[in-house]
């Protein structure tokens, strides 16, 4: 894993959350602004555009940047939130030019908690957590080949996102209609699904 298979997996998620914007602009006009879709899509477009551009090699020093990039061109909660996961990978990250498939793995994980703990959030509140977390957890765990992880990666955040239709909203807007959220898909806890299944499709093209 080094800048390309960084640049080549947020192409790939870029594409998902590109081809899946109006459907989260729905999702969030149940409880929420009705701009996740648009600010996701902002957002992930100028993180392929800054990779594109830049000269870093230092995997921690891109992924920092990639949050200052992200948090600038996706003004909203979850932009923020993403933010947070790109800062808690730079850290894990810092002073490396190339890692292994297991220390990217413990990078993506160790963004996922830097969210938990910043955004003072966890697994069952009805959020982006719900996917990205046991995702993260499975594919850290996951002792099989390395396309085998990703996609058992994928299926876990895709149910983990699917679970949050039976749970009550904590955070954001949708706590003034809590009782209402009861039912209805975390848009959220999609973009995490959307993530992973980036990955997914960018591992699965891939020859080794």
């Amino acid at each position: 894993m080094n800048r390309e298979t960084i640049k080549g997996i947020m192409i790939a998620i870029s594409k998902e959350i590109s081809e899946n914007r109006d459907y989260l602009v729905e999702l969030d006009q149940v409880n929420g602004d009705g701009d996740l879709g648009i600010s996701m899509d902002d957002g992930y477009q100028a993180l392929v555009q800054h990779l594109e551009e830049t000269e870093e090699t230092d995997l921690g020093k891109i992924m920092m940047s990639c949050g200052k990039v992200f948090n600038t061109s996706a003004p909203s909660s979850l932009g923020t939130i993403t933010s947070f996961g790109f800062m808690g990978m730079a850290k894990k990250l810092k002073g490396k030019e190339n890692v292994t498939f297991k220390e990217g793995a413990k990078a993506l994980f160790a963004g996922v908690e830097n969210i938990m703990v910043k955004a003072e959030s966890e697994v069952g509140e009805k959020t982006i957590v719900d996917s990205l977390y046991p995702a993260a957890k499975a594919l850290l765990e996951y002792e099989g080949d390395k396309k085998g992880a990703i996609i058992h990666a994928f299926e876990v955040a895709k149910a983990g996102s699917e679970a949050t239709r039976q749970m009550k909203a904590v955070h954001g807007r949708a706590v003034y209609s809590s009782e209402r959220s009861i039912g209805i898909l975390d848009g959220g806890s999609v973009v995490g699904m959307l993530i992973f299944k980036g990955i997914k499709e960018y591992y699965l093209n891939q020859e080794d």
